[in-house]
């Protein structure tokens, strides 16, 4: 099989992961930039704004905006820092914590439909499989930005 094949199943992939997301947020305020807030907003909350801007490698301002957005539709609020005054910490509200618990178990039920049939070795496959392609993907990206600044 021809490499431009994988790459092309990789890519089409990638095009409907994207329109079933889309789809998931029709008709809500989210979008994929948000849900990345959320989603590591519910791995490592409550956080500051600074933490959070580097965790989803964006700028302060950046992350200001998407909590601003969040907050005024309901699914993070701002709190206090107990030990930094100048600090604010970011945190999901119930409705936040909710909203990520459904799409968590979205995405076990997707994750089971898409590969719950493969035998463990041929998930263990796959896996390094797709684990070598990111990493190729990523030291390739790497190399271009390094080619790109100088």
């Amino acid at each position: 099989m021809e490499p431009v094949v994988i790459l092309d199943r990789l890519l089409q992939i990638s095009l409907l992961v994207q329109q079933d997301l889309a789809a998931a947020f029709d008709g809500t305020p989210l979008t994929t930039t948000r849900v990345h807030c959320l989603w590591e907003l519910n791995r490592s909350e409550p956080t500051t704004q600074a933490a959070l801007a580097s965790a989803l490698e964006v700028t302060p301002r950046s992350v200001t905006s998407l909590v601003d957005a969040l907050e005024s539709t309901g699914y993070v609020e701002r709190r206090p820092h107990p030990t930094d005054r100048r600090a604010v910490l970011v945190a999901l509200t119930e409705f936040g914590r909710m909203t990520m618990a459904t799409m968590a178990r979205e995405r076990e039920q997707l994750a089971a439909d898409l590969v719950g049939d493969l035998d463990g070795q041929r998930l263990e496959q796959l896996a390094d499989d797709l684990s070598r392609i990111a990493e190729r993907l990523d030291l390739l990206m790497a190399a271009a930005a390094d080619g790109a600044g100088t």
